[in-house]
């Protein structure tokens, strides 16, 4: 299993999307999500199909956190300059980790 940490703090476990196929289905079908999903390569984020509101971080190629937004269902973001790979986590979490722009993420397994 994969976490998300944040400096000293692990935020939540988390998924790895890598492959095509993995990225084609993400979080459609879900009811939810515990933790986060890291979508690999990837420059936007859409909702369209999904049953719920989440919280996107655009991150660039260091993860560091470009822009932070929350998306309703059947929503379509614009591509964020920079961002090399999205997380996304169910609406509200990004608050309750204190997820902020700037902030560098790091993996750890």
């Amino acid at each position: 299993m994969a976490w998300l940490v944040c400096g000293d703090q692990v935020m939540a476990s988390l998924e790895l999307v890598e492959s095509r196929v993995e990225r084609c289905r993400a979080l459609l079908g879900r009811d939810g999500i515990e933790g986060a999903l890291l979508v690999k390569p990837a420059g936007h984020a859409h909702t369209v199909g999904m049953r719920f509101s989440i919280d996107v971080a655009y991150l660039d190629s260091d993860m560091r956190v470009l822009r932070v937004t929350t998306m309703g269902p059947n929503r379509v973001g614009r591509h964020v300059r920079g961002a090399r790979s999205i997380l996304e986590a169910e609406s509200g979490s990004f608050e309750r980790w204190g997820l902020q722009v700037g902030d560098e993420l790091t993996v750890r397994t």
